[in-house]
This record gives structure tokens, sequence and C-alpha cells, in this order.
């Protein structure tokens, strides 16, 4: 076991910051324990690791503890990972500048909120991969098939984690997974093609700035806007990737701000006085905006499964 204590010289919503990062309530690779720890493990580039963060609150510290290969690794990047490069003061300058021109319910969050960072986590293929999991499905449809592929083909993780925690498969991994395991996790042929042809590409994306990554990315068959805007959003940290063709940001953007459901072009033409910031703003309106009513009948889980 390796321990560090990092002193983020302000205040962190460490539990805030990271969720992002779970795939659902069972995620086998992210847990938080009754003590408010938050475990995750990560495919480092030395190898598996598993990661504790806990916040000791009166001492203004995070401590983190890691195991395995990459532990060092984890520990080396845990600030990274909590938003200590993230550039929350800019923003708040340009809600100064913005003046009268910010919208009053963004700046009450923006003042709420103030301690909710964007932390990046390094590793692009590893949230390329529940991000095309999510194509055009439902929510639990997708955390389904990330549960059942990690289970299935993830080493034990490092340490003494949570029962079931799994570490994210090798790219080659993730390429030999035969096509009758995909059916079983209810993952179609298109998701399925779109995650091998990714993964001989793993190493490029790592390598790669924000927006490096989202060309190659995009240049790849299966990967459009949106998913790339989700992987970059986890893996860079990046505060202005929007993720455009989401089923429901365009009408909580809209209903937060107008009080009328948008659609993509509407939603970027109120989220561009903040432009560098885009995310951001909505990762604030998903903490205290408001959506419109439901209309209709709620999408269906599909299931390709056999039985």
């Amino acid at each position: 076991m390796r321990e560090r204590t990092w002193r983020p010289g302000g205040p962190v919503d460490v539990a805030g910051t990271l969720r992002p990062h779970r795939r659902g309530a069972g995620d086998p690779a992210w847990q938080q324990a009754a003590d408010g720890a938050i475990w995750r493990t990560a495919r480092t580039p030395d190898g598996p690791g598993t990661l504790r963060v806990s916040v000791r609150a009166g001492e203004g510290v995070v401590v983190g503890r890691s195991f395995g290969p990459g532990g060092e690794w984890m520990l080396e990047t845990l600030p990274e990972l909590l938003g200590g490069g993230d550039e929350a003061a800019a923003f708040h300058q340009l809600m100064d500048r913005l003046g009268s021109m910010r919208h009053p319910l963004v700046y009450e969050l923006a003042r709420r909120h103030g301690d909710l960072r964007v932390g990046r986590t390094s590793r692009v293929f590893e949230a390329l991969v529940p991000a095309v999991l999510e194509q055009k499905v439902v929510g639990r449809e997708a955390r389904r098939a990330w549960r059942w592929l990690l289970t299935r083909y993830g080493e034990p993780a490092p340490g003494p984690g949570p029962e079931g925690m799994r570490v994210f498969p090798e790219p080659e991994v993730w390429r030999t997974i035969p096509s009758w395991d995909w059916h079983r996790a209810g993952v179609e042929g298109v998701r399925a093609r779109t995650i091998i042809n990714a993964a001989p590409h793993a190493g490029k994306f790592e390598a790669a700035t924000s927006e490096e990554a989202d060309r190659l990315m995009r240049s790849l068959p299966g990967i459009g806007v949106w998913t790339s805007a989700e992987t970059r959003q986890r893996a860079h940290g990046d505060p202005d990737a929007v993720s455009v063709g989401d089923y429901h940001i365009p009408s909580l953007v809209g209903w937060s701000l107008t009080g009328a459901r948008t659609d993509d072009a509407g939603m970027l033409g109120l989220l561009a006085p903040y432009r560098g910031h885009r995310h951001r703003v909505v990762r604030l309106l998903e903490l205290g905006g408001t959506r419109p009513p439901a209309r209709g009948p709620r999408m269906a889980a599909r299931d390709y499964r056999s039985f």
C-alpha cells in the first residue's frame, strides 16, 4: 500500500468531482464505502491499480491510498483527478466579466457549488468504452453492459477494496471479445464494432491533447461529437466539451434558462456566453437546474440477449 496526502488549497467537493466517473450504482470500477471513502480502479500506464480517496475535513486534506502496480501512478495523478488542474478561477472571472449578461441561475449555482471541480483521469480509452456503450440507449441498459463486460473480462482489483471490483481490461482484450459475449452483455453489433475498431488506437488517444483526441476519435466509424465530448469531459477534464446530441441535456439547459424546451442549436446559443466552460455550466445545471415535465412513456431498455 502507498499513501499520499494532498492539500488542495481550497474547498473541493471530492464526491461530486469523482461522480461523473461512476457508471451506475453497481459499477465494478467505482464504489463508495459506508464511511464515505471512494474506491476506483484504473488501467494505468504501469498496470492495474486501485485507489481509495478519503477526506480529513478538519485538516483540509485529501488522503489517497493505492494498491497494485499502477498505484504509484494513481497517487501521482490524484490532484488532477480531483480537479487540481481545473481552471475554475477563470470561470468565476468570466462570470464577473459577463455581469448583467450572465443568467441569474448560473451565477447562483456557481456561487453555491464553488467547490465543484472538473477533474481528469488521463485514461482516454477507459472513458471511451462506456461512452460508446451509452450511445442511443437508456442508462440502465448501458450500465448493465458495462457491469457485465468488466465482471467477465476485467481482472480483480488489487488491494483490499470492496468485493467484486474489477480493473478495466487491456485494449487487446476488447478486440478479442467474441460476438456471443457482446450479445450476452446486451451490446448490438454497431457499438461492439466501434469499440473493437477503436482499441488499436488506444495508445494514440492517451498521448493526445483534448483537441487532438477529438479529431482522432471522430475519424473512426461510430464515434461522433457526443461520444467524443463525453470521453474528453472525463479523460481530459475538458470544461468546454458539450455533449451535443444528448437526449436530455438540451431540454435541461433550455428549461432551466428560459422555461422552454430547446434543441442542440438552441442549447449552444444559450451556452455561448460561457464558451470555454460550457460543460461546467451543464454540470451546474444538472445539480440545480430544472427539467421539463415528462411527456409520454419513457424509452424502454432494449435486450439483445437470448434466454
